[in-house]
């Protein structure tokens, strides 16, 4: 297995779970991290992308499925709204992790399948469909980064939301 697919998806769990785990404050470090990992991660892993054909839509099958995974992690993070400190937080626990650590681990097992279990197969199917091993990296690396951003970009968005939506119940005397 190429010790760059460890090293991203070691530093993927890592950091998602440092940051997210637990109850913690919504911060824009917290926010910018995560995207900075992935913007870092993307410019030392991507390869040229495919530009059409079968390569290109297995890269964007690529993306949007970890955009699927990321929003459904997400998803399973509560956002509470602190009042006394004006601060939002999340709180995630076991579910979370989970499809972290499935999505992790069905991604590295896919790569040792590769070269181990299925490669016969797996490179017939590239040839036939004319993609490259490029391509394919490049899909597995899209979804994973995808997954942490559609995660953040989304804290972010419900962390607002949660934040406005107490301001304006608190001026209008609803309370939440």
């Amino acid at each position: 297995m190429p010790a760059s697919a460890l090293i991203l998806t070691a530093a993927i769990l890592v950091g998602v779970f440092m940051s997210d785990l637990g109850r913690r404050a919504i911060t824009t470090h917290r926010l910018l991290r995560p995207l900075l990992i992935a913007g870092a991660a993307g410019s030392i892993y991507l390869a040229a992308f495919a530009t059409s054909g079968a390569g290109l839509a297995l890269e964007l099958v690529g993306l949007g499925a970890g955009t699927m995974l990321g929003l459904l992690a997400a998803g399973l993070m509560r956002i509470e709204y602190d009042p006394t400190g004006g601060t939002a937080f999340t709180r995630a626990g076991a579910g979370y992790a989970v499809i972290w650590l499935a999505v992790a681990a069905a991604r590295l097992a896919f790569i040792y399948g590769s070269n181990h279990w299925f490669s016969a197969s797996l490179g017939s199917w590239m040839h036939t469909n004319q993609i490259t091993t490029a391509a394919l990296t490049d899909a597995l690396i899209l979804m994973a980064l995808a997954m942490t951003t559609a995660r953040t970009l989304s804290l972010a968005t419900r962390s607002r939301a949660a934040t406005n939506g107490h301001r304006l119940n608190s001026r209008t005397g609803s309370g939440i």
